[in-house]
């Protein structure tokens, strides 16, 4: 029987309150996030990190001391394994999770794979959107460790699925619920997106251009006649210029209109600091002092069985391309990400 490892990628979360300084220690050393020469890019990591310690500290410590990341992606681990066994009999599943900045990271879960003898892997980042900076550093750091430790069965690497069906149709379905609470004709619906800094959108990362189209992807399956709605974006650290528009920027003018706010987190899959602590209460806080009546923020999709089920039919149809050394894999006839994303250009070449 085939045996197909699934390895899910995130960005991994502190485990406790010691375990928060090497947490950002490992994320502003990696060359993705601060594209500079080692030596320049360890002192102002470093800085950085000094600066950002007793915040994020802080922050996690409103978390109960810990991110809730790893147990959610676990919960969404175990439901994928489940519906491709359901789906797949004739084939051995095994889900594991391999995050970029704290553990389990890729050499541990390298090790668990290649002891588990797969026949095929398949990467699949928990990220829907391609960026150099999450997806393609998850991928390298994944691929760099399994050729140290000698994995060397077929993989196949996704990199993206920003109109995957099961994901927008997650999305809108959370949507609908929270606006069902609200005046519609009063209230502003404004997706927010982790932000990215501008200098590295311009060197080409696709990331803006695939958060638009999962927007549209949602605004058009929700199908409302005269919705309000707004993209903006959040996280913004530091005084370099970020992709706009800003949350606080889209707050401050639904405030101006009387309206209304509905916050959708929609770059992200699981509930963790970005949408527990800043959605919740730091732009909460802000929009309370900006006069809005009412601001609701609806969940991230998690285990929601029609992502879960869009997951499983991301891996079948990675299982589907021929087999080589390492292949990349993007949404299946998807022309914006054909043409803007670099990794689905090289979907099934060996490299």
């Amino acid at each position: 029987m085939t045996r197909v490892a699934v390895v899910l990628c995130n960005l991994g979360g502190p485990d406790s309150l010691k375990s928060v300084k090497p947490f950002l220690q490992n994320l502003f050393a990696d060359p993705a996030i601060l594209p500079l020469p080692r030596f320049f890019r360890h002192l102002l990591g470093s800085w950085i990190v000094h600066k950002r310690l007793k915040a994020a500290t802080e922050n996690y410590r409103r978390l109960g001391g810990a991110s809730p990341l790893l147990p959610e992606t676990e919960e969404q681990s175990g439901a994928l394994l489940e519906r491709l066994t359901d789906r797949h009999p004739d084939i051995t599943f095994q889900t594991f999770i391999s995050m970029r900045y704290w553990h389990p990271m890729s050499a541990e879960t390298v090790a668990k794979v290649k002891a588990w003898q797969p026949d095929q892997v398949v990467v699949l980042p928990l990220y829907p959107h391609y960026s150099t900076t999450t997806t393609e550093s998850s991928i390298l750091d994944w691929e760099a460790e399994a050729k140290k430790q000698g994995l060397t069965c077929p993989h196949v690497s996704v990199c993206c699925f920003p109109t995957l069906s099961g994901w927008v149709y997650a999305v809108a379905s959370l949507i609908e619920t929270a606006l069902s609470e609200c005046d519609l004709k009063q209230t502003r619906l404004i997706f927010s997106a982790h932000g990215l800094p501008q200098s590295i959108v311009d060197r080409g990362d696709p990331y803006p251009d695939h958060i638009h189209a999962t927007v549209q992807s949602v605004v058009d399956t929700l199908h409302i006649d005269g919705l309000d709605w707004m993209l903006a974006y959040q996280s913004r650290v530091g005084p370099q210029k970020w992709i706009e528009p800003y949350l606080d920027q889209a707050l401050a003018e639904a405030g101006q209109d009387n309206k209304s706010v509905v916050v959708v987190p929609i770059a992200f899959v699981s509930e963790h600091s970005e949408t527990l602590v800043e959605l919740d209460i730091e732009y909460a806080e802000m929009a309370e002092d900006l006069g809005i009546s009412k601001y609701i923020r609806v969940p991230t999709v998690n285990c929601d069985p029609h992502f879960i089920g869009g997951l499983a039919s991301i891996v079948e149809e990675a299982l589907s391309l021929p087999k080589s050394s390492h292949a990349r894999y993007g949404e299946k006839n998807t022309q914006f990400c054909q043409t803007t994303c670099k990794a689905c250009a090289l979907k099934t070449s060996s490299h």
